[in-house]
């Protein structure tokens, strides 16, 4: 089970990416679950489709969750 407060954070910070990605990109990310070691988030907007995407999920959102929660194990697109 994952910490209340752990899941608040990671919530609130993909938001922020999901407001950046919209801003500059058109594409959004949407949080879906978090366990403890794997993020589990939904791409939208402009991402869907897009053959960057992978870039986005693992550049983006998962280089900017592992600044923040080092011991996460990965981030999945559902």
């Amino acid at each position: 089970m994952v910490d209340p407060k752990t899941e608040i954070q990671m919530k609130a910070l993909v938001e922020q990416l999901s407001a950046y990605i919209e801003t500059f990109h058109g594409g959004s990310v949407e949080y879906v679950e978090f366990d403890g070691k794997v993020l589990k988030v939904r791409l939208g907007g402009a991402c869907l489709g897009c053959p960057l995407s992978p870039n986005t999920l693992h550049g983006w959102v998962e280089g900017t969750v592992r600044q923040f929660f080092p011991d996460i194990q990965d981030v999945q697109a559902v």
